[in-house]
């Protein structure tokens, strides 16, 4: 049976990773933790615009390692997309690498979870709603212009995944 790559993408604090997690043990898969929180905790500062690339790359590489071993879909806490986008929020744009990182990406569904839950501070990672509402705008103009279809999955965790088999059902 073919593997699918579900991309889980949304803001700070918007329950990417409670999402995937959910996912996976539901459907009895994998699923891949954002990089980004691992950056930032064993390098104890948030990451500059030289480390975008080796962000993105890391998420992709270890995305791939979990493909060896996912059963049926592999959910994955972001993607190189998601880094790009914020690249363009914090530095302005993104690095000829990571652009071309990011077309090489190709996934089966993207879920963009909503940020209607309570912001929730992170230590380094997170800034505040504010941030975490234009840094959504922004993500879902990202797709729009990449003729990316998406499907936007909001209120609590059992609803979300209840949005997402519906999805997963559809493909």
């Amino acid at each position: 049976m073919t593997l699918r790559r579900i991309a889980i993408l949304g803001a700070e604090s918007s329950g990417k990773s409670t999402l995937a997690r959910a996912l996976a043990e539901r459907y009895v898969t994998g699923w891949v933790p954002e990089y980004l929180r691992e950056f930032v905790l064993t390098r104890e500062r948030v990451p500059m615009s030289s480390d975008q690339y080796f962000i993105a790359s890391m998420q992709a590489q270890r995305e791939d390692a979990a493909a060896q071993d996912a059963q049926r879909w592999l959910f994955c806490d972001t993607t190189p997309l998601m880094t790009a986008v914020y690249s363009q929020h914090y530095f302005g744009g993104a690095d000829v690498p990571l652009v071309v990182l990011v077309a090489t990406r190709r996934y089966d569904l993207t879920i963009v979870t909503a940020p209607d839950s309570p912001w929730v501070a992170d230590g380094l990672q997170r800034d505040s709603d504010e941030v975490r509402q234009q840094v959504h705008r922004l993500l879902l103009a990202e797709l729009s212009a990449r003729g990316t279809p998406y499907v936007l999955v909001s209120g609590e965790l059992e609803q979300r995944v209840a949005q997402v088999a519906d999805a997963l059902a559809a493909l």
